[in-house]
């Protein structure tokens, strides 16, 4: 029996991907309605049947390129079987704060009476007054449901599980917690949490935890997966705007400079804005040295346009300073040389409209081979003009398996390029890209 401790870690953007975290669309996207999207940060009500079949067509496209995908209701199925592991969820998720006095006891007896699958359901898609029968809730439940309604919740669904990329993120060979901007994100990181403490495929797990600890009021300081990119040479670069603030990425490249994990913190600071409330919404890796942006992100005085600041380490002190130029000349300056892809062919109009849609929203499955959205037409043709073969599914498969015999690193050491452009006409209604779906929990440099 080998007591080997299996390495987790994500050492670039770019590099082979190996191990996945995502979460499929499932009961939190029903109770979606047009009354509670905007509190629950959805845009619209989704078509769940479909989302569900993208998604599953996502994930598939996924495990033909031998990305080992961990799907999270399973995992937390795995770990709610175990006894310690849900009383540790439980004594953290069902609190008089998050139920109310009278229900705590009841909402947390009634879930340990259901099998594991069904904890796991309701753990991410929410508690109704209607789910909890009146054998467990009795007239506190009736009192419940006559005074704020049937259909009002108990907890909350947490829709936006969907984007696994946000709750935690692997910087090299660690792992953070990440204390969410919006309170109604914050249990999801409790749950990814949970995971990596009980769950047999990290309990034997060799990786550093950075930043963030669920049990701990993180007050301003907020941390968001969606900002954070390692992206090699000693690097990880990190958005600072709408959700990622200024107190959490100094304690975090505080914490990496201390383990030297890291040798510089490259930080954009983005307009404080839902079009652009992460760092991969308008800038993400497709190869080594290219990335999609979204244009007013390099422009001088746009009001999109990012100030970069570096954080690097000198003896004990941390210095602090701004950099020259823009994002990509940045990166250059740091040993990263970098061309940009204009988002909408740069055209202002087909900028804006293919952002909001997740054009600039793309996730590498290794070097020059990415997953994209369709809809984005504009982006796609300036994706071929760079040398990228813009292909569906179906087509890309074909060709892996006739010029590549099917082997992924045959592909990689081939040069030869794809943009694989999924339909995903339900999952952008959420605001999330093929980037924003996937948590790599491996990826090589």
């Amino acid at each position: 029996m080998t007591t080997e401790k299996v390495k987790y870690g994500v050492h670039s953007e770019a590099g082979k991907l190996r191990k996945v975290m995502v979460c499929s669309p499932g009961l939190a996207h029903q109770r979606l309605t047009p009354n509670n999207c905007d509190e629950l940060l959805f845009d619209d009500v989704l078509w769940v049947a479909q989302a569900k079949r993208d998604h599953f067509d996502f994930v598939t496209k996924m495990r033909e390129r031998d990305i080992d995908v961990l799907e999270m209701h399973n995992l937390l199925t795995d770990i709610v079987a175990i006894p310690e592991a849900l009383d540790w969820i439980l004594q953290r998720k069902i609190t008089a704060n998050q139920v109310g006095l009278g229900l705590v006891n009841e909402v947390s007896s009634w879930l340990r009476s259901l099998e594991p699958r069904k904890v796991a359901e309701f753990l991410i898609g929410g508690v109704s007054a209607d789910d909890l029968p009146d054998s467990f809730g009795g007239k506190t439940i009736e009192m419940f449901r006559d005074f704020l309604g049937h259909s009002s919740f108990i907890l909350p669904p947490l829709p936006n599980t969907q984007f696994t990329r946000d709750t935690t993120c692997w910087i090299y060979g660690g792992v953070t917690l990440n204390p969410m901007y919006w309170p109604a994100r914050r249990q999801e990181t409790l749950l990814a949490s949970a995971i990596y403490k009980f769950h047999p495929e990290f309990t034997n797990a060799d990786f550093q935890v950075w930043y963030g600890d669920p049990d701990q009021e993180h007050g301003n300081a907020t941390l968001e997966g969606g900002d954070v990119m390692p992206i090699g040479n000693g690097v990880v670069l990190i958005g600072m705007g709408e959700r990622s603030s200024r107190q959490a990425i100094g304690q975090l490249a505080l914490n990496l400079f201390k383990h030297k994990a890291v040798e510089r913190v490259i930080v954009a600071g983005l307009p404080k804005s839902r079009a652009a409330m992460h760092l991969d919404t308008v800038f993400t890796l497709v190869d080594r040295n290219q990335a999609v942006v979204f244009p007013p992100l390099l422009e001088p005085g746009a009001k999109e346009e990012a100030h970069v600041i570096r954080l690097r380490r000198e003896g004990e002190a941390t210095v602090v300073e701004a950099m020259d130029g823009d994002l990509l000349a940045a990166l250059t300056v740091e040993g990263i040389p970098m061309e940009g892809i204009p988002c909408g062919g740069g055209h202002p109009v087909h900028a804006r409209r293919e952002q909001w849609t997740d054009g600039a929203n793309y996730v590498a499955l290794g070097p020059g081979v990415v997953i994209g959205y369709a809809r984005n037409t504009h982006t796609a043709r300036e994706m071929s003009s760079h040398g990228f073969r813009v292909v569906a599914p179906r087509a890309f498969l074909s060709e892996l398996e006739r010029d590549f015999h099917g082997d992924p690193d045959a592909l990689f050491a081939s040069g030869r390029r794809y943009a694989i452009h999924l339909e995903g006409s339900e999952l952008c209604r959420g605001r999330g890209g093929p980037r924003c779906l996937t948590l790599p929990l491996r990826r090589d440099a």
